[in-house]
């Protein structure tokens, strides 16, 4: 008989601890044994919500307001008596509006995500628990079907060729990863030290037409040095799918289990769920990048350049319209002090 997969091991612990009872308390069942954490499936009474529970060492029992709500599913620190066994146990509970399909998907993905830190101490794995938890708060918020659309699978397309080139320059895994912040709505796709990198995407064969954010997203006052880079992407069958392209930076980081747990967690705050992965087909080739220094004289709307009545704006740049010195990517990565 095969195995069953964490989701299917959990699934079927959930039917077997179904019932009825107006007794308030846990009904649970230890699943996936040799696991870096305990972890028990269980049902919630009197409401009969699904939950998985997650079995901590040493760490300081958080309060409530500390531990993070979603839509769909809670999360609260029970007190399981002597079948705690000298845990710090979290409970991750499906609420009744909550989407069984995408509470299974998380519980799952939680449990593949923990897993990955044998070896790690509990503050370590806590913080790992809390950081995919709200990386789910995140795609929760404007996931329909789990699949992105294709503007936005294009855009992490190039965000993710952008971090692959970080991480082939010499920088370190961990640096290179937490850099990434688009996914987080910060103002930049990449903030590196003082400085920041701004990436814009297109599968066009001709024009280069940018949406631009905000006022502060070309503004060198807030970042500096700042660069914009542009991708132009071919669509080829000879080329790389969004789920290649998470694969392949997977790889990279496989030796290095902190960077990998950011990187998994920034995926999902961007909308990308392993369980959806066949759905882009798409395949990718760079046909052309370029890097642009952003300073004085380049074409943008800036709030020192508007009347102060303008407190926002968002507008289209077109690229390839742009006149300035295009830079190499070590001296860019250089001048953000990133590499010798």
């Amino acid at each position: 008989m095969a195995l069953q997969t964490e989701k299917q091991e959990l699934f079927s612990a959930w039917i077997a601890l179904a019932g009825e009872s107006d007794a308030e308390g846990w009904r649970t069942i230890p699943v996936v044994p040799n696991h870096p954490v305990s972890l028990l499936a269980g049902r919630r009474f009197p409401g009969n919500e699904e939950a998985l529970l997650v079995g901590f060492g040493a760490i300081k029992i958080p309060m409530q307001t500390e531990l993070p709500q979603g839509r769909g599913f809670t999360v609260s620190a029970p007190d399981l008596g002597a079948a705690g066994m000298g845990k710090v146990w979290i409970a991750l509970s499906r609420q009744q509006a909550g989407r069984l399909e995408f509470f299974g998907m998380m519980a799952e993905d939680v449990v593949m995500t923990l897993g990955k830190l044998h070896g790690s101490s509990p503050e370590i794995q806590f913080r790992a628990f809390l950081s995919r938890i709200v990386a789910w708060q995140d795609f929760m918020r404007h996931a329909i079907d789990g699949v992105l659309a294709p503007d936005a699978e294009l855009g992490l397309f190039g965000e993710l060729e952008l971090l692959h080139d970080l991480l082939t320059c010499g920088m370190q895994e961990i640096t290179s990863v937490e850099a990434w912040q688009g996914p987080l709505n910060g103002i930049h796709d990449f903030t590196l030290g003082h400085g920041a990198i701004e990436v814009k995407s297109t599968i066009s064969s001709t024009g280069f037409s940018a949406h631009i954010g905000s006022l502060q997203q070309l503004d060198d006052t807030v970042a500096n040095p700042l660069f914009l880079v542009a991708e132009r992407f071919a669509v080829n069958t000879s080329g790389l799918t969004l789920t290649d392209q998470v694969r392949k930076i997977r790889s990279r980081l496989d030796e290095v289990a902190v960077a990998l747990s950011v990187f998994d967690s920034r995926l999902l705050h961007a909308g990308y769920l392993d369980a959806k992965a066949d759905n882009y087909t798409r395949r990718f080739v760079r046909a052309r990048q370029w890097i642009l220094r952003v300073s004085e004289g380049f074409p943008r709307l800036i709030s020192k350049d508007l009347p102060a009545e303008i407190r926002k704006a968002n507008y289209e740049l077109e690229i390839g319209s742009v006149c300035a010195t295009e830079m190499n990517f070590i001296d860019a990565i250089r001048e953000l002090g990133m590499v010798k």
